[in-house]
């Protein structure tokens, strides 16, 4: 089996001073990485700060006789992002792979949702993400070699009580990395997705019985994949937790075709709602440029 190794790489990972984002430091730096060990030390729902949580990261990577550095910005600003990045760049003067992991919970149904609480959750993961990478993109591109990958979530991807902020956030987060994966691809920069479950701070409150199979460091191994050199493909995600990992994917079925140009009715629509909504012959897009193809080869088939 060959060993995944990341000598020489420089690694961010944001909100890694515990949970998800602790294992993943750790299991970098013990296959060489520098890592870059970035967390604001807040409480799950974003309030107060400390340093001791990255600090205590990098203590445990150096002990063991790894390289790390702590960062203690917050990734919901640009300024924050940039230093991040900068960190990396003043430290090792590179930037190989970002795994976006920082994250709050706001829970509430929609409803009683407040402006605030919405704001935050989007600033943290959403935004967050995007202040990070911008940064560490533009230096991928100029290395002419990158990994990125973000945190989404299944309350994004396929819904959850209570979680229209956060599922809001999350599904943002797949279409980034949709399109920094076409963006990317001409400078060797892979960008995919993971929608893990597992116990941690954020989630140990939620998950009941359960809890005790979902170990953070089921994750770990996927993620770490994704970040390095090994991981020769871009635009995919993938649930990950419990032991199980599994390609999770966003497909786009033939259809009903009525004719080119052609105009159809409400009415139309609902006589012939089994087609449109019936899954078979579906194809997984890799940008809107596979869905165009699909509508043409349709058309050219005249059904």
């Amino acid at each position: 089996m060959t060993e995944i190794r990341f000598d020489d790489r420089v690694v961010i990972v944001t909100g890694a001073g515990g949970g998800l984002g602790k294992t993943y430091a750790l299991d970098l730096a013990r296959r060489g990485a520098k890592v870059v060990v970035n967390d604001l030390g807040s409480a799950p729902d974003g309030s107060g700060g400390t340093t001791s949580m990255a600090d205590a990261t990098v203590k445990e990577i150096e002990e063991a006789g790894g390289e790390a550095v702590a960062n203690y910005d917050s990734v919901a600003t640009p300024e924050g992002g940039e230093s991040i990045v900068r960190t990396a760049l003043d430290k090792w003067g590179r930037v190989d792979a970002v795994i976006n992991n920082a994250g709050i919970l706001r829970d509430k149904t929609f409803a009683k949702l407040t402006r605030e609480e919405l704001e935050i959750v989007l600033d943290v993961h959403l935004k967050g993400a995007f202040f990070v990478t911008q940064p560490a993109f533009r230096v991928m591109k100029e290395q002419g070699y990158g990994r990125l990958v973000f945190t989404a979530s299944a309350a994004g991807i396929f819904g959850n009580f209570g979680q229209s902020n956060y599922g809001a956030a999350k599904m943002g987060l797949v279409g980034l990395s949709n399109v920094l994966a076409q963006e990317g691809a001409k400078y060797n920069i892979k960008s995919n997705v993971i929608a893990p479950i597992a116990r941690t701070r954020l989630t140990e409150n939620l998950l009941g019985p359960a809890a005790a199979n979902l170990d953070p460091e089921c994750v770990t191994g996927l993620t770490v994949f994704l970040a390095s050199e090994a991981c020769d493909f871009t635009h995919e995600i993938f649930a990950v937790g419990g032991g199980r990992y599994a390609r999770i994917f966003i497909a786009e079925a033939r259809g009903w075709f009525k004719g080119p140009g052609a105009k159809a009715t409400a009415e139309e629509i609902l006589e012939h709602l089994d087609e449109v909504r019936s899954t078979e012959g579906f194809v997984i897009p890799s940008g809107i440029g596979d869905e165009m193809k699909l509508m043409m080869d349709v058309m050219k088939e005249g059904r």
